[in-house]
């Protein structure tokens, strides 16, 4: 291998990687969609209906309803606004929580472990890394 293209390969491997993954990365990407499938996950658990028989709890399914959606646009908040990361990553928490009693169980535990998993994980996203220095920079630092 010339010199040329060594130097033409770690180029490209330093240049920041363009696209979905780059955007991924800049935010608390899994949390965001691992809440917002929680909230998915207990919406249709909350419109149950077997045979005759409507499964919801609350007050007239009201709660049923407004807790999986207020999961979705949390975990959806948190992926495109992630400068409030740990506001979102507490409240969805709560409200994970509180839908063990408000919504079938947390959509019968999966929803409620979904969405707390994913809060959990939002709250501790550490930000988007630098990358690492090059070679010569720590040196010329020194």
């Amino acid at each position: 291998m010339t010199d040329d293209a060594r130097t033409r390969r770690s180029a490209a491997d330093r240049a920041p990687a363009r696209g979905f993954r780059h955007w991924r990365r800049q935010r608390p990407f899994i949390g965001g969609l691992l809440v917002a499938l929680g909230g998915v996950e207990m919406f249709f658990s909350g419109q149950l209906d077997i045979g005759h028989l409507h499964v919801q709890l609350g007050i007239e399914g009201l709660q049923a309803t407004i807790i999986p959606i207020a999961l979705l646009l949390l975990g959806i908040l948190a992926v495109t606004m992630p400068a409030h990361h740990v506001f979102y990553g507490i409240i969805a928490l709560v409200v994970a929580i509180y839908s063990l009693i408000g919504v079938n169980l947390g959509g019968f535990i999966i929803g409620m472990l979904l969405a707390g998993t994913g809060a959990v994980l939002v709250v501790a996203w550490m930000g988007p890394r630098d990358p690492a220095p090059a070679d010569g920079v720590e040196e010329a630092a020194s």
